[in-house]
């Protein structure tokens, strides 16, 4: 489901997999890749922006290779020529390991960050917009693929604060319960993203969107009762539960999700891993004074952006 113009993330994709890039890549967006690094399918994987679902043009070419004690390629194909190699002798990832791979696309430039820490940067060589297409190979299994655009936050229609813009926290650990500011709080169009890992045992957790004391959107999954329970809390008192859902729990023991929250003028819209979960009409009205996340409960966080 698409929120605000956001393109919904791919879940769980096969690989090889290919998919479209809504849009192409466009100077801001940011795209996130989470997986793990396998012991089969050879010593290599690779992450190619293409043009279209052939390989003859490829604006960035990223493959890291486990061999020769680790390094990662770098290049450029056009018409079906290979341009000179960019070395970088480090290796980021380990086998085994869950990574966060994120791309931010700049107008000189794609930045690579790897787990939170910037491991290289590489020059565009090519019109970067002519990519519109994402290709990943090789020795990896992912989470997601998701896509932050650029200027989300200025496309409301009445934006609160429109020149402030989100929070990200591409950490791959986090302290839980963990607590964040909402930059400018909410207001129509304003989306909120939080990804990470139900632990085999969990009982419950929670995402809370909080204005000063109240609690404006309780999230609340529960294991042990089979539910997603949705509720507000105003001066220390709770509101009626919201518990029915269009389709099965959404949530899984052992398996990472990605929620969405997307502000709309009336309600909030929520959807898990690419599909509608519900709405949640406002309680608390002062939208711009829901400026607070907090997360919590049995899950580890990958990924939070406000």
């Amino acid at each position: 489901m698409a929120f605000g113009g956001t393109q919904p993330p791919y879940l769980n994709p096969a690989i090889p997999f290919t998919g479209i890039i809504q849009g192409g890549l466009q100077d801001g967006l940011q795209i996130t890749i989470s997986g793990t690094v396998i012991y089969s399918n050879g010593n290599r994987f690779a992450v190619n922006f293409q043009t279209g679902y052939n390989d003859n043009d490829i604006a960035f070419h990223f493959n890291p290779r486990f061999e020769e004690g680790g390094y990662v390629v770098c290049n450029t194909k056009q018409k079906g020529s290979w341009g000179p190699e960019e070395r970088k002798m480090q290796m980021p990832f380990q086998r085994g390991c869950p990574f966060e791979l994120c791309f931010l696309v700049q107008s000189s430039e794609f930045k690579v960050t790897v787990n939170g820490n910037l491991f290289m940067q590489y020059s565009h060589r090519v019109p970067f917009h002519h990519a519109n297409t994402i290709c990943v190979t090789g020795a990896v299994q992912l989470s997601y693929i998701s896509f932050q655009p650029p200027g989300i936050w200025l496309a409301s229609s009445a934006p609160i604060n429109p020149m402030i813009p989100p929070m990200a926290y591409p950490t791959p650990t986090y302290p839980i319960p963990f607590f964040t500011s909402i930059p400018g709080g909410l207001y129509p169009s304003k989306s909120i993203t939080v990804s990470g890992t139900v632990l085999p045992s969990a009982q419950r957790f929670y995402i809370n969107l909080c204005s000063g004391r109240d609690i404006a959107l309780h999230l609340n999954p529960r294991f042990d009762e089979n539910a997603v329970v949705r509720n507000t809390q105003i001066n220390s008192c709770w509101g009626s539960e919201e518990r029915s859902l269009p389709r099965q729990m959404p949530f899984s023991r052992g398996q990472s999700f990605l929620v969405w929250i997307m502000c709309e003028a009336s309600c909030l819209k929520l959807a898990v891993n690419g599909q509608h979960l519900c709405e949640y009409y406002h309680r608390l009205k002062n939208l711009p004074a829901i400026n607070s996340l907090e997360v919590g409960g049995d899950i580890q966080l990958t990924h939070v952006q406000t």
